[in-house]
């Protein structure tokens, strides 16, 4: 069973830039269908960018431009680089895995993993 560690979520003002990591405790390459998830306060979970284990990437449209999904497979690392972030960004951000290894399209359905990060925090203020 993998493990995930995420860090790098802060406070900062909107327009501001910070970049999430997130280490795993095996190889990514027994996990290679991953993706970034979010939470705000009352809200669902919903997803923010995922990767294929051919490296498709896909972003929510909110992101788009904005956020870039990226990996470090020697360092066993996910980054969520997000630049010009606005209020609406603010959440607990957390990476995830899919069981399969096989995964031909990014999905970001939340049911779809089972492997999680306990989170980190982004504020973002006005």
């Amino acid at each position: 069973q993998v493990h995930f560690v995420e860090s790098g979520g802060d406070s900062v003002q909107a327009g501001g830039s910070l970049s999430l990591s997130c280490t795993a405790s095996d190889y990514l390459y027994k996990t290679p269908c991953m993706a970034w998830f979010r939470q705000a306060p009352g809200k669902e979970r919903e997803g923010v960018a995922a990767i294929t284990n051919n490296g498709r990437l896909r972003y929510a449209d909110s992101v788009k431009g904005r956020f870039t999904f990226s990996k470090d497979d020697g360092e066993n690392t996910l980054y969520l680089q997000m630049n010009d972030l606005k209020p609406e960004d603010t959440a607990i951000y957390y990476c995830a895995a899919r069981t399969t290894t096989m995964c031909a399209t990014p999905r970001m359905n939340p049911e779809e993993y089972t492997y999680w990060g306990q989170g980190t925090q982004v504020t973002v203020s006005s």
